[in-house]
């Protein structure tokens, strides 16, 4: 096990639950048409989604193709209770998707082959692949689960299945930023088989993106530790662990780092093809 491996990091997942009658409503929740805020707060219990193919399991789901939204992907979190799981979970032989492991433990079987992923455990699963899953721990297992549509390229072939966790992957330096802005890319960005990337971004107290970054590929991001404060489209918004955002194309986006600790994101983004007119 490497050192990286050694280190325990910690992910939000504590979903579910009713606030009292005597609460008043303060969430942070925003829906506009360059981007939804949804912050930890408004996943309870009561909105919860249970999709056909699993057992034992419900889903939040944060993101879906609506119009005026995120039209590229959809994005769940699932929590899979003890003997659980899907002997079939993907319904499209066209879409593929990726895992990613917050807490408990899951085991995926991919092509015949067995993984038991735990916290930062993920798997990409091609599109058409044969792959199950199912809850052998104790302890519920929460994941988030992004699908996309694959876009075949001409004269590339389609990937493979990836399985790793994210503290075996050496996070890349930003440039001129000491190492205090680090992103650590799951799936290779240069393998332009992949139509998408997914990305862990670790900003340090104090780091930041330094300016509006306005381009074509649509965001998920996931807050996995520490606390942040957001630039979207002309506002500021604050966000800490277990908070979600879903990002529009073009929308305008910078950030930086609240502290203590450091900001931690998990970070969906549909990349590597052309514009389809």
């Amino acid at each position: 096990m490497t050192a990286a491996a050694a280190q325990k990091a910690a992910y939000y997942t504590n979903f579910g639950g009713h606030p009292p009658q005597t609460d008043l409503l303060t969430d942070r929740a925003i829906v506009t048409e360059a981007y939804t805020v949804i912050p930890k707060g408004v996943l309870r219990d009561i909105v919860t989604s249970v999709f056909p193919e699993w057992s034992s399991t419900r889903a939040w789901v944060l993101n879906r193709p609506v119009a005026g939204g995120a039209t590229t992907f959809a994005q769940s979190i699932l929590e899979v209770s003890p003997g659980g799981g899907a002997a079939k979970p993907e319904p499209q032989a066209e879409v593929s998707g990726f895992i990613f492991v917050l807490g408990g433990e899951l085991t995926l079987v991919i092509e015949g082959q067995e993984h038991v992923l735990t916290d930062g455990g993920y798997a990409y699963l091609p599109a058409g692949a044969n792959w199950s899953a199912r809850n052998d721990g104790a302890e519920v297992a929460n994941f988030h689960w992004i699908r996309k549509r694959y876009e075949p390229a001409a004269g590339v072939a389609a990937p493979g299945p990836v399985v790793g966790n994210e503290r075996d992957v050496e996070p890349g330096e930003m440039p001129g930023t000491d190492g205090k802005w680090r992103t650590t890319r799951m799936l290779d960005p240069n393998d332009i088989a992949f139509d998408f990337g997914v990305n862990i971004v670790t900003f340090e107290p104090g780091a930041s993106i330094p300016f509006a970054e306005t381009h074509v590929m649509e965001h998920g991001l996931y807050v996995l530790e520490g606390k942040g404060v957001y630039r979207l489209n002309g506002g500021w918004v604050e966000v800490e662990a277990g908070d979600y955002m879903s990002l529009r194309a073009f929308c305008p986006q910078a950030c930086y780092a609240g502290g203590p600790s450091n900001f931690r994101y998990l970070l969906y983004k549909d990349q590597n093809r052309q514009v389809a007119l």
